[in-house]
């Protein structure tokens, strides 16, 4: 538990610019105590001990703001950035070295028994307020945006932006981070496109206009 405390510590440490000190991170990172919690709470339930490991859930919940339910896997150095609002199902699988930020929800889209929540890769980040739903693997070092739904499975090396999720860029080697404000914009970039077209046809019909009326006053 040393071992996983010190290295929950190092990763906020590497993650979050605004930590200060190991006893500021101890007392004031939801995320920090939710994992911990977790840890404890999924510990407990693949021993199949009943209902003590959903009342740690539930408190941990209560305390941070951040659900997860202890069937859930969750891998090493994983990081809720602010956490509130975040909640992970059942049957998600978290890799090594995730990073979520606020309001993520890695959810399931009904009432489908097994496996219905999400898998997700190592190096992942998944920005604020977007939604992972379904049994969908999410590659290694994908990038999801923020507020984006993502319901169809995501190669690794991958940016996923908009509702519903669509892969918008593939690298050869994992970025250095998701930058939330430079993101492609797949809507905005067909609005552009469709007002060039309209913008060229306007020139065009113009250009047809001013030939009759030349035809017409030479006639």
């Amino acid at each position: 538990m040393v071992r996983t405390i010190r290295e929950q510590v190092d990763t906020i440490f590497r993650e979050d610019p605004a930590a200060k000190s190991v006893l500021e991170i101890l007392l004031c990172y939801p995320g920090l105590h939710a994992i911990l919690l977790h840890r404890l709470a999924h510990w407990l339930f693949v021993r199949n001990v009943p209902l003590l490991p959903r009342v740690i859930s539930q408190f941990s919940r209560w305390m941070t703001g951040i659900e997860i339910h202890p069937g859930a896997t969750i891998g090493r150095r994983f990081f809720i950035d602010h956490g509130m609002g975040v909640v992970i199902g059942e049957t998600a699988e978290i890799g090594n070295d995730v990073l979520l930020y606020q309001g993520v929800t890695l959810g399931g889209t009904g009432k489908e028994k097994g496996k219905r929540h999400p898998s997700l890769g190592n190096n992942v980040v998944v920005g604020t307020g977007a939604k992972v739903l379904g049994n969908i693997f999410i590659g290694d070092h994908t990038k999801i945006g923020a507020g984006s739904v993502v319901i169809h499975p995501v190669p690794p090396h991958s940016t996923v932006v908009g509702i519903p999720g669509r892969v918008v860029r593939r690298a050869a080697q994992e970025e250095e981070q998701l930058e939330h404000g430079k993101l492609p914009d797949p809507q905005r970039d067909e609005l552009d496109e469709l007002k060039r077209r309209i913008r060229e046809l306007e020139e065009h019909v113009r250009a047809l206009a001013d030939a009759a009326s030349i035809r017409t006053n030479h006639s």
